[in-house]
C-alpha cells in the first residue's frame, strides 16, 4: 500500500497543537513536595563516669545544632527533620537516676520539623554532638556525647579507686544475676540470651579462687606500685562479637576484666586500672592513651572473639607486628578488632588524626619483644584451663597494642563463636580461671623480667 502525502495545512495545524500543549506543561506550577521527617529507630543511653553517650538511630542523616545554659547547667540540641513521637518520650525514660551527667531530660516540638531535647546536667559538660553512617547493624545515629569540663585523671583514678566489689547501684548487674541464677539451678551452664541494651559488667557471686603461684619477690629498697592496665574490649554500642545464644562479647571480657583487677589489687606492690569500668565506648587510641596517662607497666586487652567458622575454638594472645601479620587469621582478627571504632563510634572532627599517628607509629622493638615474653606467659597459663588455638604468640597490627613504651598484648580467652566455647565463657568458674590464669602470667613475668627502673632507694 502506498501511503498518501498528507496535506500542508493538516501538517502545521498538527504542530501548533503540539507546540501549544508543550507551552502549557512549562507554565503548570511546580508544587514543592514536603520534607519527609526522619524515622526513630531506637534511642539508647550509656552513663559511665568517664562520659555518658545518649544515641538516635534513624533511617536518615539529620542536622543539629546545641548549646549550653547555665544557672541551672543544660544542654539544649535542636534536631532538624525530626517530629515529636512516642520513640522519644521513650529516650526520657532512658535516663537513668545514677547518671553522673544528667539530672532529667525534656522533649518539645519546637517548631515545625524541628525537636528540641533540653538535658538537665548534674555538673557543667563539654558536649560532642556528631552524626555517624550505618555500619554493621546501625543505621544513621545521632550520638550526644557529655564529657565533663574538666577531664578525669587516670592516675588519680588509681590512686582514689577504693571499690572492693560490685557497685549494688549498676543498672547492668541484674542481668549477670540472670546468668548467675540459671547457673546455680540449671549446673552452672544453662544459657541466658542477651539483647541489645542488656549487659552485665560485673559477676556478684563469682567464686574466689586462691592463687597458686607465691607473691613477688621482695626486694632490698621502696618500690613504687606496678600498674597493669587491664583493658576489656569493646563496649557500649559496640558489642564485639556475639555467641550464637546471644551472649555478647562486651558482657564476658568486662567481668573478667573486673576480676582480675580485684585479684592484681590484692598483691603486695601491685594496682590495675581499667580503660572502662562499666559498659561505655572507648575509642582505640584512647585506651592506649589512657594506659600511658596511669603510668601502666603492661597493659592486658581482653577479648572472647569470633571467626567466620564456628568450629574455631581455644584460647591465643596476639602482639603487635611491625612487619605484617604472623598468618592470614592474626591479619584478620586485627582488621576485626581495628574497625571497633567503626561501630563504637569515634568523633572524627575531634579525632586529633596527627597526635593519635605520631603515638602509634612509636612502637619499638624493645617493647613488642617484652610483649612476646608476656605472651608467652600468658600462653603457658591459659594452657592450663583450655586447649590453645595456637601455641605460639600471634602478630598483627593491633591499634590497642601501639603503645611505644607499654608491654601489650590481647588475649582471647576463647571463641564466642564456638557453641562449646560460649558455655564456657557463660559460666563463673571458667571466666574465673581466665582471670586467674591472666594474674598467674602477670606474677611470673614480673619475677622473671623485675621492673629494676621503679626501684628506688629507702630514703629512711
Amino acid at each position: 500500500m502506498v501511503e498518501r502525502a498528507r496535506p500542508a495545512a493538516s501538517i502545521n495545524a498538527t504542530r501548533r497543537r503540539l507546540i501549544s500543549a508543550g507551552t502549557a506543561l512549562l507554565v503548570l506550577p511546580v508544587v514543592p513536595r514536603l520534607a519527609q521527617a526522619a524515622t526513630l529507630l531506637a534511642v539508647r543511653t550509656w552513663p559511665a563516669d568517664a562520659y555518658t553517650r545518649v544515641t538516635l538511630e534513624l533511617d536518615s542523616e539529620l542536622k543539629t545544632q546545641h548549646f549550653t545554659l547555665e544557672h541551672p547547667d543544660r544542654l539544649v540540641v535542636d534536631i532538624d527533620g525530626l517530629t515529636a513521637s512516642h520513640a522519644l518520650d521513650k529516650l526520657v525514660s532512658e535516663v537513668r537516676p545514677n547518671d553522673p551527667y544528667i539530672k532529667s531530660l525534656r522533649v518539645a516540638q519546637n517548631r515545625p520539623n524541628v525537636v528540641r531535647l533540653v538535658f538537665d546536667l548534674k555538673q557543667p559538660v563539654a558536649p560532642q554532638v556528631f552524626t555517624l553512617k550505618p555500619v554493621a547493624d546501625y543505621q544513621y545515629r545521632l550520638v550526644l556525647d557529655l564529657y565533663p569540663k574538666v577531664a578525669q585523671d587516670p592516675l588519680l583514678a588509681v590512686l582514689n579507686d577504693k571499690r572492693a566489689g560490685p557497685d549494688v547501684d549498676d543498672p547492668l548487674a541484674h542481668v549477670l544475676d540472670q546468668i548467675a541464677r540459671s547457673e546455680k539451678q540449671n549446673g552452672d551452664a544453662a544459657p541466658v540470651p542477651l539483647v541489645r541494651g542488656q549487659t552485665a559488667p560485673r559477676d556478684p557471686v563469682a567464686p574466689s579462687v586462691a592463687l597458686g603461684d607465691p607473691p613477688m619477690p621482695q626486694r632490698p629498697g621502696r618500690k613504687r606500685m606496678l600498674t597493669i592496665a587491664v583493658d576489656p574490649g569493646h563496649g557500649g554500642e559496640d558489642p564485639g562479637a556475639i555467641g550464637r545464644t546471644g551472649l555478647y562479647e562486651k558482657v564476658v571480657v568486662l567481668h573478667i576484666a573486673d576480676r582480675l583487677k580485684s585479684m592484681i589489687n590484692s598483691q603486695p606492690n601491685m594496682r590495675a586500672y581499667l580503660t572502662r569500668d562499666s559498659d561505655f565506648f572507648v575509642p582505640l587510641n584512647v585506651r592506649v592513651e589512657k594506659a600511658r596517662r596511669a603510668g601502666a607497666d603492661l597493659f592486658v586487652s581482653i577479648h572472647a572473639d569470633a571467626f567466620i567458622k564456628p568450629s574455631a575454638r581455644g584460647s591465643s594472645v596476639f602482639a603487635l607486628s611491625e612487619h605484617g601479620a604472623s598468618s592470614a587469621q592474626a591479619r584478620w582478627m586485627a582488621n576485626r578488632e581495628n574497625s571497633s571504632d567503626l561501630v563504637g563510634g569515634v568523633n572524627l572532627s575531634t579525632h586529633d588524626a596527627q597526635v593519635a599517628r605520631v603515638l602509634l607509629d612509636l612502637s619499638t622493638t624493645a617493647q613488642i619483644n617484652d610483649s612476646l615474653k608476656l605472651g608467652s606467659v600468658f600462653l603457658g597459663e591459659l594452657a592450663k584451663i583450655n586447649r590453645l588455638h595456637s601455641h605460639q604468640v600471634e602478630q598483627a597490627g593491633f591499634a590497642v597494642l601501639k603503645a611505644p613504651d607499654i608491654p601489650s598484648v590481647l588475649v582471647e580467652s576463647a571463641f564466642i563463636s564456638n557453641p562449646e566455647e560460649e558455655a564456657k565463657l557463660r559460666t563463673a568458674v571458667y571466666r574465673e580461671q581466665v582471670a586467674q590464669a591472666l594474674m598467674a602470667g602477670i606474677s611470673q613475668y614480673f619475677t622473671t623480667n623485675p621492673p629494676l627502673a621503679r626501684t628506688v632507694a629507702d630514703a629512711s
